[in-house]
């Protein structure tokens, strides 16, 4: 990045398979991220090369980009296979890779740039400029930056393009620190096969065994939605804004790209320092809105600092848009206050009055009048109901419901041996084909036939804006002919525009930099022989093993986490508030009777979930 020039600006939308990614690509992304048959931190969203490859085939239409995810760390057998892997989505036509394992820097790869995932906890302004150092693209930083934070990594390292999460769920401990999964279950972040165990609800006991809070979803959060910080995350000198959700489904990468692209377009007619990093102009049937989409509630997170609520502890399930109180309850039916709208199959759901969540059908709406397929039994009058499935709305994303075009401007010329009809789009690529053509004077006149004509873009990517027809006299040329001319010319600047698509090369480093580091324990997730040999390069002195090849020995710390229990529930001592009940140490307990050591790191404002070694 350059200060003082236009930047171009990104916004990058998850896709768990090809049709996510078109939608999304079609719903106003910049850029998507997917994931690769394996090796992907996501691994029930894995794609074949084929289909990588005609994803990206359609997004570069669009010049927009397509981002796949290795981002796993890999073990010493695996190594070939991901080479193969990378050296495959470079001839597929993908944009960059993004990655977690250093090994990648010693395995012979091809041109195609390095993007270091979240999982490489890039949170300081020393690890960015490691990374820019050893040759990578783009960083994608952690959630629980502050914007000062992000600022300061941008001040530090203004040309490396900085790649923050704007949207979606949050995971309660760093990307990449997380062991809680393989600890307890045997499956790994790391490795892209998280069991969620941060959606469980857990007991809070001190250490006298008192509960002080029971069966909550204390590590669960709400979804982040930075929508109202867009412009202030661009001056802190963010790049490309990421939404998560590789799992979820077309309906929701379809409605919040297309809110996010809404928010952007406004922001840069406002702000002409920033711009749109791809091509065209989307038209949306529906009108777009995240509340309607899965959603825990939202936060800001930690980007303004400390200070506002970030947990949901009564669920990790969706609870959609508010809805509306119940202002009365019957047999076989209820009657809602406020003025939302309903409709036959709408999805609702409420909380009782100790917390648990229950949800139910509509069978038939009439107005404000309601009829469940069953009557929930614990429902009360001034309930707060929330819809969590709009029938209408999951119709309308059910159909096509967007059309991306790129504006063409035609100019139709006679020559000396007929005429010449130019094509050019928004990106100024043109062509111009020539037509042998006897000339006829017409009847009628014949500006608005060929307007007409040329308007006819069907199916294609591309929309006319204006047309200039230069004659000498009022020349009839059939429509036929008008059809087949614009059909070739067509052809021709589809052609044109894939030709002239600009793929970005990583530039290789000389030496690789000092790493901040200077020695690695299990956090390092250093899983063979290859990026041991990196790091070893970069000064590290020793390096461990990753957690999933030897769990250390004694108490081990699973989760390190930004957020904090304690502060949370009002007891943060940094903050002089009231007198902690805790007697500490503290635990959280799961429902199988696992306990997990908390442990306050006020100095670093962190919360550690530890796992002790009770031989």
């Amino acid at each position: 990045m350059t200060e003082g020039r236009q930047r171009k600006i990104e916004l990058l939308a998850p896709a768990k398979d090809v049709e996510c990614g078109m939608e999304a690509v079609l719903h106003g992304a910049d850029a998507v991220y997917i994931g690769a048959s394996r090796f992907s931190a996501r691994a029930a969203a894995g794609n074949s090369v084929d289909g990588i490859a005609r994803l990206a085939a359609f997004a570069h239409l669009y010049h927009a980009r397509v981002y796949v995810a290795l981002n796993t760390i890999l073990y010493d057998d695996e190594l070939a296979e991901a080479e193969r892997t990378a050296w495959q989505l470079y001839r597929a036509g993908a944009d960059a890779l993004i990655v977690q394992d250093m090994s990648l820097l010693r395995m012979h790869l091809p041109p195609i740039p390095l993007h270091a995932s979240t999982q490489m906890d890039n949170r300081t302004a020393e690890k960015v400029r490691f990374l820019a150092g050893a040759g990578f693209s783009q960083a994608v930083l952690a959630r629980e930056l502050s914007l000062a934070q992000i600022r300061e990594i941008h001040e530090a390292c203004p040309r490396m393009p900085l790649e923050v999460f704007v949207h979606g769920a949050l995971c309660v401990s760093y990307s990449g620190q997380c062991y809680a999964s393989q600890a307890c279950f045997g499956r790994s972040a790391n490795r892209g096969e998280c069991a969620q165990f941060c959606r469980l609800p857990f007991d809070l006991e001190d250490a006298d065994g008192k509960k002080l809070v029971r069966g909550k979803h204390l590590l669960s959060l709400r979804d982040l939605n930075q929508s109202d910080y867009l412009e202030q995350l661009l001056d802190a000198g963010a790049t490309s804004l990421k939404i998560e959700g590789r799992l979820k489904d077309v309906a929701y990468v379809k409605n919040v790209t297309a809110f996010y692209r809404r928010k952007l377009d406004e922001l840069f007619a406002r702000r002409p320092e920033y711009s749109r990093s791809s091509s065209g102009t989307c038209r949306y049937t529906f009108v777009p809105d995240v509340a309607k989409s899965f959603n825990r509630g939202f936060t800001h997170y930690f980007l303004l600092g400390r200070g506002e609520e970030v947990a949901s502890l009564d669920t990790p399930k969706s609870l959609g848009e508010e809805a509306g109180r119940v202002k009365e309850v019957w047999k076989n039916g209820l009657a809602v206050a406020g003025v939302r709208s309903f409709a036959n199959g709408d999805g609702l759901c409420f909380f009782d009055g100790k917390g648990v969540l229950h949800g139910f059908r509509v069978n038939r709406a009439e107005g404000n009048r309601l009829y469940p397929q069953e009557m929930p039994p614990l429902l009360k009058p001034g309930t707060l109901l929330y819809r969590n499935y709009g029938q209408q709305f999951g119709k309308l994303l059910s159909r096509p419901s967007s059309a991306r075009k790129i504006r063409v401007d035609a100019a139709l010329r006679e020559t000396a041996w007929g005429f010449s009809l130019e094509l050019r789009d928004e990106d100024a690529c043109s062509v111009t084909l020539a037509f042998a053509c006897r000339k006829e004077e017409a009847r009628t006149p014949q500006a608005g036939v060929v307007q007409e004509q040329l308007a006819k873009m069907g199916g294609t990517p591309f929309e006319l804006g204006s047309v200039e027809v230069r004659f000498s006299g009022n020349w009839f040329i059939p429509s036929s002919v008008l059809a087949e001319w614009r059909r070739q010319a067509v052809d021709r600047l589809l052609r044109a525009r894939r030709l002239n698509y600009r793929f970005h090369v990583r530039k290789l480093p000389g030496n690789l930099p000092l790493y901040p580091r200077h020695a690695l324990d299990y956090t390092g997730n250093v899983a063979n022989r290859m990026a041991r040999s990196v790091y070893e390069s970069c000064g590290v002195a020793s390096v461990s093993p990753a957690f999933e090849q030897a769990m250390p020995d004694g108490d081990t710390v699973v989760m390190t986490c930004k957020y904090c229990l304690r502060y949370e529930m009002g007891w943060c001592l940094q903050r002089g508030e009231q007198l902690s009940p805790l007697r500490e140490p503290c635990y959280l307990v799961s429902g199988d009777g696992r306990r997990f050591r908390l442990k306050f790191d006020c100095r670093h404002c962190e919360m550690l979930v530890i796992k002790e070694d009770k031989r």
